[in-house]
């Protein structure tokens, strides 16, 4: 099956064209796939996002097994909460707000429909563990973590992340044809 779409999913502080998001985007663009980046700043809850997410997929030209999903920080817990229930392509995610314990994060288990799943954390995050996508990572065979000296916002990580992101998407092409 052809891998059709990037659908991208910004952080609770963040906006829908944030600088990670532009910087994938243009990969993604690069290599001939469409994108959409969804944008949140109207949802009271994490809940709200899954719902929009799940809207969105259902919106598309494509069924979900032709889309790749990449969330940043809640937009990774979205991200990962909608391949609990909806087999894509695959998941990268950065800094995903994973087992937070706060009500606002609902779902504490995470079984994602989709053997491709890549991780980026920042050793310094201040907001999310790193521990967080560590457990994911055990928990979940085949998943590639990297541990990055950088912070939550993953700033000093923006070449490194395009890198591995074309890389990804890339592979999941190949893998897909």
């Amino acid at each position: 099956m052809k891998l059709n779409y990037v659908v991208f999913s910004h952080g609770k502080e963040s906006g829908p064209m944030g600088s990670k998001i532009k910087r994938l985007m243009a990969e993604a663009k690069s290599v001939g796939l469409k994108t959409i980046s969804v944008d949140y700043r109207e949802c009271a809850t994490a809940n709200e996002r899954v719902a929009l997410l799940n809207e969105t997929l259902k919106q598309l030209d494509t069924p979900p097994q032709q889309v790749v999903l990449v969330g940043s920080s809640m937009g990774g817990y979205v991200s990962t909460v909608v391949a609990n229930s909806l087999p894509v392509a695959g998941l990268f995610l950065m800094a995903p707000a994973l087992w937070m314990q706060s009500e606002e994060y609902t779902v504490q288990s995470y079984q994602p429909k989709t053997s491709k799943v890549e991780i980026t954390h920042g050793i310094n995050d201040e907001i999310v563990p790193y521990e967080n996508s560590l457990r994911f990572a055990k928990e979940q065979n085949g998943t590639i973590l990297h541990l990055v000296p950088d912070d939550h916002r993953l700033k000093a990580s923006l070449d490194f992340l395009a890198c591995q992101f074309r890389r990804f998407i890339e592979e999941l092409s190949e893998f897909n044809q």
